[in-house]
């Protein structure tokens, strides 16, 4: 089925233009003598919703962090581990900077200062299109609705015309809730597919 009222494309950044990599926050941490298994694990002891929800700064995270580990890490290397942990997908990015030729390209993910201060300084996502909206910006995290209602008030989003493209299926069935067409992302070629399809220009 096409979609040519489709103005706007709109992108998460986390398994879409990145993928992430734990094992140097979790090898920081059990060098401190913490359990540290996987992620799962450590999402139970920190408050990482409250840090992408920008009520936790990236310092006062750090802090928290730290306190996962029986031996407390300095704080710089903590950091450089929680940075450690993104492998760029350029075909993505060259993806987005196309369809912004003929769109208007957003970002929109649930992402902590930290990490969007590194992903725009070490890879310049925050050049990709027309304006991003970080979720600890936003005061709120997909798939609640209020970080959809922001983007679609600041970037003038009309959800029709809108597209969303994100790895979760349970943030792209919170856009489509709204009356954005929705995009579950498992990688470049079924992407692309997807939007082709649509009969969108890519």
């Amino acid at each position: 089925m096409s979609h040519p009222a489709i103005r706007n494309v709109v992108f998460d950044i986390g398994w879409v233009f990145v993928r992430l990599n734990y094992r140097p926050l979790l090898q920081c941490l059990r060098a401190h003598g913490a359990a540290a298994p996987d992620m799962p694990w450590l999402l139970e002891r920190i408050a990482l919703a409250e840090h992408e929800s920008g009520r936790l700064c990236g310092r006062e995270f750090l802090e928290q962090l730290a306190q996962v580990a029986p031996r407390r890490p300095a704080l710089a290397a903590l950091e450089a581990a929680w940075l450690d942990m993104f492998e760029l997908e350029p075909a993505m990015v060259a993806l987005a900077h196309r369809l912004a030729e003929r769109y208007r390209v957003y970002l929109l993910s649930n992402i902590g200062d930290l990490h969007w201060a590194h992903l725009s300084r070490e890879y310049a996502l925050h050049g990709i299109g027309h304006g991003a909206l970080p979720s600890y910006l936003a005061g709120a995290m997909k798939p609640h609705g209020d970080i959809y209602a922001e983007a679609e008030r600041r970037f003038a989003l009309a959800p029709a015309a809108t597209l969303f493209i994100d790895d979760r299926e349970d943030n792209i069935a919170a856009a489509r809730a709204r009356g954005w067409v929705g995009i579950v992302h498992t990688g470049f070629a079924s992407t692309l597919a997807a939007l082709r399809e649509l009969a969108i220009a890519c």
